[in-house]
């Protein structure tokens, strides 16, 4: 909670409680939550609070860096709380997106500065595929 305090104040941007309510949700799970699955999930406990207002939350955590916005394709988006370097993998059969940590990727950014005139910064890393689930589901 400190992070984001301190982040904010730096940022001089106003800490609200639809805020914290949001950055907490997606730090307590490792889902990867659509913004109406956000909303959907806080309205017992904030029941005035608006999808509008929970994507205006989203749009200045994810400038703030505090979590990542991921493109699931034809403009729909989830939420990841961990906003550390770290690869995802969908599937392409129900959408559901996981993490894949202790994944070492880094030296693709030096291969990429290999083959280009480019100074690479950094890269996000995604990965398609069909899940446990769906895959036994078609066995």
């Amino acid at each position: 909670m400190d992070n984001i305090t301190t982040i904010f104040k730096e940022k001089k941007l106003k800490l609200t409680p639809q805020r914290i309510a949001v950055y907490k949700y997606l730090k307590g799970t490792k889902e990867h939550p659509s913004a109406e699955t956000i909303y959907k999930a806080l309205q017992e406990d904030y029941p005035t609070m608006s999808l509008a207002t929970v994507y205006k939350a989203l749009k200045t955590l994810v400038e703030v860096e505090l979590i990542q916005e991921i493109n699931v394709g034809e403009g729909n988006f989830r939420y990841d709380g961990n906003s550390n370097d770290h690869c995802h993998v969908q599937c392409l059969a129900c959408g559901r997106v996981d993490d894949l940590e202790n994944l070492d990727y880094t030296h693709l950014n030096e291969e990429a500065q290999k083959h280009s005139s480019y100074r690479i910064l950094s890269n996000k890393m995604y990965f398609y595929g069909i899940c446990e689930e769906c895959q036994n589901k078609h066995e």
